[in-house]
């Protein structure tokens, strides 16, 4: 005997054009009847929080699973798995363009259908919500579980066996290090790879290539430094690793849309105190008390 629970939505043309919906949610658990051969023409994220069981992949290889893991069923994929008593599992089933660019960035994983995961909390706290969306008469319910998906896809990401909770440790160390004028291949070095070895490191942990990656951590420092401080933006480069500002100012023309000074003038202000790479406490962001600098920032 098994227990079921789901519900399916048909979202407008409209909401399609979110980018990302949301077409049905479930919960089961017990003595599950097989599942498939079948074949869907949209996404299903299955997270198995308990329980064993076996995925047959196209080539009829079967492979155990084991909780806590993740099934991905993707579009005009044949799939065929089975679960034994004491499965439990929820599904999200969700659709539309944005799955291409999570796929390109490593999300979603079509050549790797069962994928083991460190725990399923973060990623059942996000199938909540949409069931919690599911009550009756909620009008809001295609744009909040259009927005639970993506934080499922985060979570999901997150919870990865073969990475940690913020990617692989080479990740932490591109990004400590990420505003040293240091070329991709001296990271490497830094590290005991090859280049060719951090770029697979890189694509695995981020679904990028070293250079966007170390690039978004400098244009992000930047615009930091150019809306809370006067630095000259030649300064401001080689604070980011920049030595030469007038390629600095190409690259951050071409990657933002506007120039370093347009952006600076767009977006400037003083921020009293200065900047920190201090993160506050999520109950306790940083307050302005009348004459005195930012709570929880650097003075």
């Amino acid at each position: 005997m098994y227990h079921t629970w789901m519900r399916y939505f048909t979202p407008s043309p409209a909401h399609h054009r979110l980018g990302l919906v949301c077409l049905g949610v479930g919960l089961q658990h017990g003595a599950l009847p097989e599942v498939g051969p079948r074949t869907l023409d949209h996404h299903v994220a299955v997270v198995i929080s308990a329980g064993r069981g076996w995925y047959q992949s196209t080539d009829g290889r079967r492979h155990t699973i084991t909780a806590p893991a993740l099934i991905w069923l993707t579009p005009g994929t044949p799939h065929h798995y089975a679960p034994d008593p004491g499965w439990d599992e929820s599904f999200v089933d969700f659709t539309g363009p944005a799955t291409t660019t999570y796929t390109e960035l490593g999300y979603i994983d079509p050549d790797r259908p069962v994928v083991p995961l460190t725990d399923t909390a973060t990623a059942r706290a996000a199938i909540g919500r949409i069931v919690r969306a599911a009550r009756p008469g909620n009008p809001f319910l295609e744009v909040e579980a259009a927005a639970a998906v993506h934080e499922l896809l985060v979570a999901l990401r997150r919870a990865r066996a073969d990475t940690g909770g913020d990617g692989h440790p080479v990740l932490q160390a591109l990004a400590r290090d990420a505003c040293r004028p240091l070329s991709v291949a001296e990271h490497a070095a830094r590290h005991g790879m090859t280049p060719a070895e951090l770029r697979a490191a890189v694509r695995r942990g981020a679904g990028c290539s070293p250079k966007d990656y170390l690039l978004a951590i400098r244009l992000g420092r930047a615009k930091e430094l150019l809306v809370g401080t006067e630095l000259p933006v030649a300064a401001v480069a080689r604070r980011v690793g920049y030595d030469d500002p007038a390629y600095f100012s190409r690259l951050f023309t071409r990657r933002v849309g506007t120039s370093p000074v347009r952006f600076r003038q767009q977006q400037g202000r003083t921020v009293p105190g200065g900047w920190s790479d201090r993160v506050p406490e999520p109950d306790r962001p940083p307050t302005i008390a009348p004459g005195s600098p930012v709570e929880g920032h650097a003075t």
